[in-house]
């Protein structure tokens, strides 16, 4: 039953992403350009949304969380800092790529995924050599925002939201959300 809520909930998300036009090359370099913030308003968005909700059905004792993995600061910069390069090179993310490959993009299907595929291989091939070293540095243990801060999951889930609008006032203030479709 497990799969077919993912299935149904994927299927969900890429029709939105679809609906929303964030499976089109334009709107993921874009958001590099700094002249098109609607996949990081989606995005954002879809975090306030999600978190919210989950911890409401975690309050009520309809889920438990599962165990979070530790946290590695430098392993995620890094991490990080390859991710955003190759989707401000490619123009995909993955959700995008994977929405957009379900629509029958080719550009999508076979550079994007295939991209995906090659990067797993070479994470695999030389996670032995290179995460010892970094594991070692600034790892910080299972901790999620909250706790890091010590704060209340729903006063952070507030807090995260109240900046998301604040972010997203000042996006529209300075005229950076759909200049690229004008």
């Amino acid at each position: 039953m497990n799969y077919v809520i993912a299935l149904f909930l994927g299927a969900a998300f890429g029709f939105s992403l679809n609906k929303a036009g964030l499976t089109r090359y334009n709107k993921i370099v874009n958001v590099f350009r700094f002249t098109d913030m609607a996949v990081l308003k989606f995005m954002l968005t879809a975090l306030v949304v999600s978190m919210t909700g989950l911890y409401i059905l975690r309050g009520l004792g309809v889920v438990t969380f599962p165990r979070v993995p530790s946290t590695y600061i430098v392993g995620n910069l890094v991490g990080g800092l390859i991710f955003g390069v190759g989707m401000a090179l490619s123009g995909y993310c993955p959700g995008t790529c994977a929405a957009g490959a379900g629509e029958g993009k080719l550009d999508y299907l076979i550079p994007g995924l295939l991209g995906f595929l090659v990067g797993a291989v070479i994470y695999g091939l030389t996670y032995q050599q290179v995460f010892p070293p970094i594991e070692k540095l600034a790892k910080i243990g299972e901790v999620v925002m909250p706790d890091l801060w010590n704060l209340n999951p729903y006063l952070f889930i507030l807090l995260f939201g109240l900046v998301t609008i604040l972010l997203f006032y000042l996006i529209d203030r300075a005229g950076l959300q759909r200049k690229s479709e004008n």
